[in-house]
């Protein structure tokens, strides 16, 4: 599994013209599932999201997670992640997991994060969306569980 992490102020994403996911300060995750990617690591890149020092303590260093905040994370399903661009100019996306699969644990990654306490928005898997958000820092991150 890919995700790329922004730590954010407020974030919305919208299908076909209405919002169906938004949240206030927290986590904008963007979320591609590959071929061969499990349960477990669900449950493992869900558990280290939630707990990543990504946000200001006291003396403005980056020492509090998403649970020592309290705030909201926004869940967004992006198979493009897996997009391998090495070669030509097309992306070539066989990387990524097949939609069955990858719906399944895409939902289970949501679910875990909500089990950790967080309040959790999505978007709508496989749709066209627009994600609008305002990136605090920016603060964002790059997390790859085959790299673990």
């Amino acid at each position: 599994m890919k995700a790329v992490v922004q730590r954010v102020s407020s974030a919305h994403v919208t299908v076909e013209g209405r919002v169906v996911g938004a949240i206030e300060a927290g986590l904008v995750v963007l979320l591609g599932v590959a071929h061969g990617d499990t349960s477990a690591e669900a449950q493992r890149l869900a558990e280290k999201i939630c707990h990543l020092r990504i946000f200001a303590d006291e003396q403005d260093k980056m020492n509090l997670s998403l649970l020592d905040t309290g705030g909201a994370m926004l869940v967004v399903s992006q198979f493009t992640l897996l997009g391998d661009c090495r070669k030509g100019r097309r992306p070539s996306f066989v990387a990524a997991a097949e939609p069955e699969i990858a719906k399944s644990l895409y939902e289970e990654f949501v679910e875990y994060c909500q089990q950790q306490g967080i309040a959790t928005a999505t978007g709508t898997f496989r749709a066209m969306m627009d994600v609008s958000l305002v990136n605090e820092g920016p603060v964002t991150m790059l997390l790859d569980t085959a790299e673990w």
